[in-house]
């Protein structure tokens, strides 16, 4: 039985320079780097591995990775102005029975996809 996701590892061109976007402009806590090819950041619980290309695994590839946030205009301000830039604003993408979830788009350094969600009530 899966007992949720552990880690997650995207491929990237420059370690130092995703761990400064991941870090400094996502705010992800940096957790170790045992290599200069490999470092690991915490995502509320779930590791962020970034590791160098090697053999058929390269950078942005088509994974999208969703952060899960409580305000999600207030987070897209913020890391905006930390350097980020959106693909597009914080919209509504679905009505729930009991939520609206929210979402917006944008690129890290290597051009992975990523997302900020939010479930509104």
């Amino acid at each position: 039985m899966i007992d949720g996701i552990g880690q997650i590892a995207l491929t990237v061109s420059d370690v130092d320079r995703a761990v400064a976007f991941y870090r400094d402009v996502l705010g992800l806590r940096f957790l170790f780097a045992p290599a200069p090819t490999l470092a690991f950041l915490d995502a509320n619980g779930i590791r962020l591995m970034l590791s160098a290309a090697e053999g058929e695994f390269t950078p942005g590839s088509s994974s999208v990775l969703y952060f899960r946030v409580s305000d999600i205009e207030g987070e897209h301000a913020a890391i905006a102005a930390r350097g980020a830039t959106f693909i597009d604003a914080p919209h509504l993408v679905a009505r729930m029975p009991d939520h609206e979830l929210w979402m917006c788009f944008l690129k890290d350094p290597d051009g992975h996809t990523l997302a900020l969600m939010e479930e509104k009530r």
